[in-house]
């Protein structure tokens, strides 16, 4: 007889959901309340709220030879990490050893950017080293609440797990010898029922140097913990439950969407809800593990859950109409700049030379639209880069500029990005016509219509102005 494989969740905590003794407490009990449930618990944990924000003001201070912010930060930190371990670890004997690591490792951050004050630089490498310290300090309060609260728990910093390339700052994770260390290290651990307690945010190089991760990072982490143990099931806690049908803050009916797609939740990111990172889920979501968004201070509330894109799929067919579209969300603070001129029909490589430009300048562009007729080409982008962008444009085409080619290159005022996601718009005919009628009937001017080769997402441009009630206008349209 087959023996059953035992249940396994990776527990993704982030910076708001153990910045507090409050907060860390919760963190706590929910691990204790899964650990109730399910046989195996891996817990993965960011720095405490603030913690990375000032590790990397001190690496810029540093830079600039600011040797009294270097000290300030270092009391700031230790402070902040001696005040939970007083809160949260009761055992004198426990409590003095983590106090001794904590106040280590910010002598370790102090000498690390006092080197960087006498080098005059701060290269990718040294940022990793320091802006990994806020992991490693959370992971082992964390760890030590845990074994306070009575659950064995062992901290691990995930230098010894995560085996990455050398891109400091972003670097790129090698799954294949990641699986091998999580097999070596945390299996063992899993089997004598303790809970790992992980560093979120950073790995290593195969020569053992320190790396990080980048963007959603700590989630990251966690997919790919989730990916190589693999787990059942990865848990994101922060402090909103799930991801929203619209920012609350704009629409105060605003609900949490009970599932959606990885390609729903790659859109809805990209364009402004800020929740999780699709990168960050990528290697579970590609294994078919689900993953559950959930709120640390509210942990009864299911929350939301990011399956594959063909149960997506599937849900719509299943649901009808009702899946249409999940959220609505808006891109604040951007521009369209168009590039246009009679001269520029059936002329090759006209694109490529505006966004090369554009690239020049380091500058992202959001959306893109370009009209049949060949004679424009219109994208947005944020409206700090517009000088830039302008500049680069011209210089690039100064020449077609001069022969009228091409007529001109400008820019609008200020606008806004507004995106409807939801895999029914794939499916649904007429969904568009809808959206804009809609839109129509509330007085709204559109600027611009794009559509990804996903087809899961219409976006547009309004005046920023009329940003609150487009959102306003396309949410009461979803859900009524």
């Amino acid at each position: 007889m087959t023996k059953k494989k035992p249940s396994t969740l990776v527990m993704k905590f982030g910076g708001t959901s153990v910045g507090t003794t409050e907060a860390m407490s919760q963190a706590v009990a929910n691990i204790r309340a899964s650990k109730l449930d399910w046989e195996r618990v891996v817990v993965v944990t960011s720095a405490l709220s603030g913690v990375t924000n000032l590790l990397v003001e001190s690496t810029a201070r540093a830079v600039r030879g600011d040797e009294v912010f270097i000290s300030q930060a270092e009391t700031e930190l230790v402070k902040k990490h001696f005040e939970l371990a007083e809160d949260l670890i009761e055992s004198p004997a426990q409590q003095a050893q983590a106090k001794q690591e904590i106040k280590h490792l910010c002598a370790d951050f102090a000498n690390l950017c006092r080197a960087i004050r006498v080098l005059g630089e701060a290269t990718p490498r040294a940022m990793d080293a320091v802006v990994s310290l806020g992991e490693r300090l959370s992971v082992r309060l964390l760890a030590a609440a845990l074994q306070a609260a009575g659950t064995p728990s062992q901290f691990i910093e995930t230098t010894h797990l995560i085996v990455t390339d050398d891109d400091f700052q972003s670097a790129h994770p090698n799954l294949e010898k990641t699986e091998a260390n999580i097999a070596a290290i945390i299996e063992p651990l899993l089997a004598q029922g303790q809970v790992p307690v992980l560093t979120g945010f950073i790995g290593a190089t195969e020569e053992g140097i320190t790396t990080t991760l980048g963007r959603g990072g700590s989630d990251y982490s966690a997919a790919i913990i989730g990916a190589t143990l693999p787990a059942d099931e990865v848990w994101i806690w922060t402090d909103v439950t799930g991801v929203m049908t619209a920012d609350p803050r704009i629409v105060p009916s605003a609900r949490t969407i009970p599932e959606v797609s990885y390609r729903e939740m790659a859109e809805l990111s990209y364009f402004g809800a800020k929740v999780l990172h699709p990168k960050a889920v990528r290697p579970v979501v590609e294994k078919g593990i689900p993953v559950r968004i959930c709120n640390t201070f509210e942990p009864h509330e299911k929350g939301t859950y990011v399956i594959s894109d063909e149960d997506g799929a599937a849900q719509v067919l299943q649901n009808g109409n009702s899946q249409i579209v999940k959220g609505v969300t808006a891109i604040q603070h951007q521009s369209v700049i168009t590039v246009e001129g009679r001269g520029m029909l059936g002329v090759p490589g006209v694109a490529a030379r505006t966004f090369g430009a554009v690239a020049a300048t380091g500058t992202s562009v959001p959306l893109i639209t370009q009209a049949s007729s060949e004679q424009s080409i219109s994208f947005s982008v944020p409206i700090e880069s517009v000088d830039a962008v302008l500049d680069s444009l011209h210089r690039a085409f100064t020449e077609e500029l001069e022969q009228r080619d091409i007529d001109r290159v400008w820019a609008t005022d200020e606008v806004a990005i507004i995106t409807a996601v939801g895999n029914g718009l794939q499916q649904t005919p007429g969904v568009a016509g809808k959206v804009f009628s809609a839109l129509g009937a509330a007085n709204l001017n559109v600027y611009a219509i794009a559509q990804g080769s996903s087809a899961v997402a219409i976006s547009l441009i309004v005046a920023t102005k009329d940003a609150q009630k487009a959102v306003q206008t396309l949410h009461h349209f979803i859900t009524s």
